[in-house]
């Protein structure tokens, strides 16, 4: 029998969109769900005693194109075993296609051997999602760009650049001769992005790692910030060193209004409640990581999470039709 008998009716080679939340990012899923006018799939996630996991589909994928929807901030490994289980569980129910979909990758910091005898968790990551049975990707501000390369699947690295830059472009009326800064030169040349984007002047903050651990130290701003708003920028805040330095540096040296700007809202320890008791205007990020409530309390009305969802539903409804997804950004 020829090939083509096999295709759908309308020459698609998958089936229809079947979407799968993790439990790590629900709202997000949902939202995703709602543009698409899908429902979200039904499946049981169920922590055994041994806090083993154990994934049960409510119905049959066979010959479907399936999208599991999950993030894997902390518990990252409950969170990332749980992707992985999800993907081999629709792998062996005969998906057609499967897609990961992981707004916020983890290990993605651990992307080369920086010093003797380290690994490279970011490779061991890709290659279990490959393992596991994905036949594609889909992620968002990957720290580091050639992470795409530890892959041998097809993926799409998406950036939440314009979504940011867009609601900046709202503000700027309001501002007082602002101006673009990175509190990471190693964020220096997305950063010129956003500066070339909003057509603002661009400053930088260098700063020196002093030991493998979380904490920096901001030694020297470059640029002219005296008497003006600051847009800082940077991927994602973790602890929130850098940021803290970044922000402390600027009001010293005569910076006006600040306004913090991240995709990936980490905000490991005490992150939170020492970033909000900095002199920040607003802190602008997205929702790819959750961030739990009585964390966002602690910024009150200064805290603008933007969402990501309409970015990543129109590139799974391109994807499923086979068609371009640089075509949203005019590439």
């Amino acid at each position: 029998m020829p090939i083509h008998n096999h295709l759908r009716p309308d020459g698609m080679k998958y089936g229809e969109i079947r979407l799968y939340a993790g439990t790590a990012c629900p709202d997000l899923a949902q939202k995703i769900a709602t543009y698409l006018g899908l429902p979200l799939c039904g499946r049981d996630v169920i922590t055994f005693p041994n806090d083993n996991l154990f994934v049960k589909l409510h119905g049959s994928v066979r010959g479907q194109d399936c999208y599991v929807i999950q993030t894997t901030p902390a518990p990252v490994h409950r969170n990332l075993m749980e992707l992985l289980i999800m993907i081999q569980t629709l792998r062996l129910d005969s998906a057609a296609r499967i897609t990961a979909v992981v707004p916020y990758l983890c290990y993605a910091r651990s992307d080369k051997k920086d010093q003797p005898r380290v690994p490279i968790t970011a490779r061991l990551v890709a290659d279990m999602i490959e393992v596991a049975g994905a036949d594609r990707y889909v992620t968002m501000d990957l720290h580091a760009g050639q992470i795409q390369g530890f892959f041998s699947i097809p993926g799409d690295v998406l950036t939440a650049f314009y979504i940011l830059t867009d609601y900046f472009k709202s503000l700027l009326p309001n501002l007082h001769s602002p101006v673009v800064v990175t509190a990471d030169l190693g964020f220096a040349k997305k950063a010129r992005n956003y500066a070339a984007t909003l057509q603002l002047p661009l400053a930088f903050i260098e700063k020196r790692r002093l030991a493998n651990n979380s904490k920096a130290e901001a030694l020297t701003l470059i640029g002219d910030i005296f008497d003006r708003d600051v847009i800082l920028v940077d991927d994602e805040v973790d602890t929130g060193g850098s940021m803290i330095n970044a922000v402390n540096l600027l009001k010293q040296s005569g910076a006006r209004n600040v306004y913090m700007s991240f995709v990936h809202s980490v905000l490991s320890a005490d992150a939170a409640p020492i970033l909000a008791g900095l002199p920040v205007t607003q802190y602008v990020t997205t929702d790819t990581i959750p961030i739990p409530a009585e964390k966002a309390a602690l910024f009150g009305d200064r805290l603008k999470v933007l969402t990501v969802s309409q970015l990543l539903a129109e590139v799974i409804h391109r994807a499923n039709e086979g068609r371009s997804v640089g075509e949203l950004f005019n590439e």
